[in-house]
């Protein structure tokens, strides 16, 4: 086991404590293990009747998945795609599963910075409980990589076409536009955190506590941009959701296009493609895709070097091949949806 995941059972509640602050909680493959090594118990324990997912510190509830790592063993083993890089990926897509169909209540507690690897930790499970620190984001396309941890089946189900806005841009939406997204379930103030932990590992009614505690978070920004969003990103093609954006006037699709032109071009095409897919597919389907999709993009350049770009050499100057999105070849995307030679998730 590792220290950088504590469990305790409190009153009726069993309680995860992503413990790596100075990491801003980033998920480790030991913290993978350990949650669904716990979980063997709780999920069958009748005195542990909900499960309650916080992060330790003051910045953030989890930033993601660590990357590094990832990267470090992909260049010492030749960027293969090999199993020892893709087998985190597996066992944390399985996790991701398991808490999209727990049986329990699984309420997040998310003060702070939620991104990746955190999201999928959280957004699965049956109550996202936000404060004024809550920072949501799914950042992949600017690393070169995909939004991976369940991002196929939750994205294409926000509201509005917010969820392929994410996708694309990597936008951040704080507690009042997440909870309007429907990231969030409920939103509370961060002073809050410590009591509602207590009442929600005592009470009888789950529901009861969170709506004593919820705040009206104010107006979400974002919804002043409804129609806007939804017309751009409900387009059927990539093509044509660039169209709307370049033909938009106004700060937000500036901005929009802006972003998106920073990020990889062939990961806003295969991101496209993904939640595309993903839209009409079950949970387990839609792990089972991106577990393929991971296996395949862990081999090419631009994964590599977004991450060099941004966490190792910090220049935030990604050179992407292609470097244009209208030079991505749609047709080699394919091969990110084939079976890998190692064979698929194991989710039934």
């Amino acid at each position: 086991m590792t220290d950088d995941v504590l469990f305790e059972t409190r009153g009726k509640a069993g309680i995860i404590t992503l413990n790596r602050p100075q990491a801003l909680n980033a998920l480790t493959h030991e913290m993978v293990r350990a949650i669904s090594v716990q979980l063997d118990d709780w999920e069958h324990n009748p005195s542990v009747e909900r499960i309650l997912l916080r992060g330790a510190g003051e910045k953030a509830f989890c930033a993601g998945g660590d990357i590094r790592q990832v990267y470090e063993s992909g260049e010492a083993l030749g960027r293969t795609g090999n199993p020892e890089q893709t087998r985190f990926f597996g066992d944390e897509y399985i996790l991701n599963a398991r808490i999209h169909a727990f049986a329990k209540p699984w309420i997040s507690l998310i003060d702070g910075i939620v991104m990746g690897g955190g999201v999928g930790l959280s957004v699965h499970g049956s109550h996202r409980v936000g404060t004024e620190k809550t920072l949501f984001a799914m950042p992949e396309t600017g690393i070169g990589f995909f939004p991976d941890v369940g991002g196929s089946y939750f994205l294409p189900r926000l509201k509005s076409g917010i969820g392929l806005y994410c996708a694309l841009s990597a936008a951040r939406l704080k507690q009042a536009d997440a909870l309007y997204a429907g990231v969030l379930t409920h939103t509370v103030p961060s002073a809050a955190i410590a009591v509602l932990t207590d009442a929600l590992a005592a009470a009888e009614d789950v529901e009861a506590v969170l709506a004593a505690h919820a705040v009206d978070p104010g107006p979400a920004p974002l919804a002043a941009h409804k129609s806007e969003v939804e017309h751009i990103f409900t387009q059927p093609t990539l093509a044509a959701v660039m169209a709307a954006l370049e033909a938009a006037t106004g700060d937000f699709a500036e901005g929009a296009r802006k972003a998106i032109a920073t990020k990889s071009p062939t990961s806003v095409a295969l991101s496209f493609e993904q939640l595309k897919r993903g839209a009409s597919l079950a949970f387990n389907a839609c792990m089972r895709m991106e577990y393929r999709i991971v296996s395949e993009i862990l081999k090419h350049h631009d994964f590599y070097e977004g991450v060099r770009a941004v966490l190792i050499d910090k220049d935030n100057a990604p050179r992407w091949t292609p470097d244009r999105l209208e030079l991505v070849d749609s047709a080699a995307l394919g091969a990110y949806f084939e079976e890998p030679a190692g064979g698929d998730l194991p989710l039934a």
